[in-house]
C-alpha cells in the first residue's frame, strides 16, 4: 500500500541544519533534506540565493501576516505550495 512511500531514501528525510540570515539576525533552520532541495530549486527559479529567497519570502509573510510562528513549517508549506502549483500547471497545460 504505502511502497512509493516506503521505499524513498532515508537521506531525503533526515534533518540538515542550516543558517540563515533574515533581517540581519542569523537564525538556525532544521529541515529535512528534501526541504532544502525544493528550497533550492525555487529560489534558483526566483533567481535568488537560497538565502535571499528566504529571506525575500520571511519579510513578505510578515508584511501580509504580522508574523511568522513557525518559520520552518512555513518553508515546508512554501515546497508543497510550490509542488502543487507545478502539477496543477501541468495539467492545464496538458489539456490545451
Amino acid at each position: 500500500m504505502c511502497e512509493l512511500y516506503a521505499s524513498t531514501p532515508p537521506h531525503c528525510y533526515e534533518v540538515d541544519k542550516r543558517s540563515i540570515r533574515i533581517q540581519g539576525a542569523v537564525t538556525s533552520l532544521a529541515l529535512e533534506n528534501e526541504i532544502w532541495h525544493l528550497l533550492e530549486n525555487i529560489a534558483k527559479n526566483e533567481r535568488l540565493t537560497l538565502a535571499e529567497f528566504i529571506s525575500t519570502l520571511y519579510q513578505e509573510v510578515i508584511e501580509r501576516h504580522g508574523e511568522i510562528k513557525n518559520l520552518a513549517s512555513m518553508l515546508r508549506i512554501t515546497c508543497l505550495t510550490y509542488l502543487a502549483n507545478n502539477k496543477a500547471n501541468d495539467l492545464h497545460s496538458g489539456s490545451s
